[in-house]
């Protein structure tokens, strides 16, 4: 006879969450965040939003459970002016293999006024996604006793959605992952390697390289921050990593930061400082995939509302070609600067490797796979920079080696 098993409450720690450089205790749960507090004291509040955003966060835990509830408080991101942004999701993995998605309604609001630059954050309330009708551990299905090995279950987070995690509640007990031996990814980017359009955590190319990899990620891929910072290098610097990678360039163009002889330095302080924690792990710099829109035209990329009846939104770029010479960034001159940068530390650092990012996406894919918004890939567009990324890097002969499990 099936009795109805009572739910269990476990509370969110930091061994249940993977992915995260800190877990801050709120008033009603915890909040997963992708840089430490030091950090984010430093941070200005677009790379803070990408921060409190868990790109690669996930829960991971074992159970025998059958049936799982997350209570969670997103916060949604509401632009004037855009088309409305889709509930983020859920991604459940068991056993390592997809097992269900979800939403959470509802939550906070950010209001964001990219023209006027303001923020205006409206609190709501929070929801719960629920994964029911688990295989039993048993492998009887619903109704089983709940005997045989306990489960490997993951609950990856919206990875563009911040996420205060309120209260775990499953059916059977949960206890943390034991060592899997894995080798530990730490990866920085833009808002392309935080996920930008890709359909739910799980297909950000990072997610999916890092599957095929074998390894456990960290992904530091935080929209429109990826700028050389020195408090970010010092983070990567501290944070225990394995092999250690940093795409670099398109967020350097977008917001018209720096010049020529300002990048080729900052490049070399931003690995030095990275080399002060991690003197001989693997570190791959990757130059950025192709963007139509500044290839050969300098920053700032601005938003272009001309299609929004339409529900479309994308970017334009504002400089002019002929500042070049004055020694404006284009993506084709942050290419030569990084294999030159590269090519001067070579000597000195053998575990250094460069990555020329047209690997993954191209003239030939941007002609099959426009950016939709001139800008950022889409789902289809990440699964082939993962694949591409995991074929050209984690195989015997790439940066990283063979397979890290």
């Amino acid at each position: 006879m099936h009795t109805e098993k009572p739910w269990i409450t476990t509370p969110v720690t930091p061994e249940l969450v993977h992915g995260a450089l800190e877990l801050a205790p709120t008033e009603d749960g915890v909040m997963p965040y992708r840089l430490p507090a030091r950090a984010r004291r430093f941070a200005d509040g677009q790379m803070n939003m990408a921060a409190g955003q868990p790109s690669g966060v996930r829960l991971a835990f074992r159970t025998r459970a059958t049936a799982i509830e997350l209570d969670t408080r997103p916060t949604k991101r509401e632009y004037v002016g855009a088309p409305p942004r889709p509930d983020g999701r859920y991604d459940l993995f068991v056993d390592g293999r997809p097992a269900g998605q979800g939403s959470v309604s509802g939550g906070n609001t950010l209001v964001i006024d990219m023209t006027a630059g303001t923020f205006e954050h409206r609190p709501g309330p929070p929801g719960t996604v629920r994964f029911t009708g688990l295989p039993d551990a048993g492998g009887s299905g619903s109704g089983g006793d709940g005997g045989g090995s306990p489960r490997d279950v993951e609950i990856w987070l919206p990875h563009d959605e911040a996420t205060e995690l309120l209260a775990l509640r499953t059916d059977a007990p949960v206890e943390p992952l034991p060592d899997r031996g894995r080798k530990v990814w730490l990866h920085h980017g833009s808002s392309i390697s935080h996920g930008s359009n890709a359909e739910s955590p799980s297909v950000t190319w990072p997610a999916l390289a890092a599957a095929r990899g074998g390894v456990d990620l960290v992904n530091l891929g935080l929209g429109g921050s990826a700028l050389l910072d020195p408090f970010l290098a010092r983070t990567m610097r501290d944070t225990p990593a394995d092999l250690i990678s940093v795409k670099i360039g398109i967020n350097v163009v977008n917001a018209d930061l720096m010049r020529l002889r300002a990048f080729g330095p900052a490049v070399h302080g931003f690995l030095d400082t990275i080399r002060e924690g991690h003197p001989t792990a693997p570190l791959l710099v990757v130059s950025p995939i192709l963007c139509p829109i500044h290839e050969d035209t300098p920053g700032p990329s601005v938003p272009d509302f001309s299609g929004v009846e339409e529900g479309r939104l994308s970017f334009a770029a504002a400089g002019d070609p002929a500042e070049r010479a004055a020694g404006k960034l284009t993506l084709n001159v942050i290419r030569e600067e990084l294999a030159r940068v590269v090519e001067q530390r070579l000597a000195d650092d053998p575990n250094l490797h460069l990555l020329d990012g047209r690997e993954l996406y191209g003239e030939a894919d941007n002609a099959e796979l426009p950016l939709p918004d001139a800008l950022h890939p889409d789902t289809a567009t990440h699964r082939r920079m993962g694949e591409r990324f995991a074929a050209a890097v984690f195989t015997p002969g790439g940066a990283f080696g063979e397979r890290a499990d």
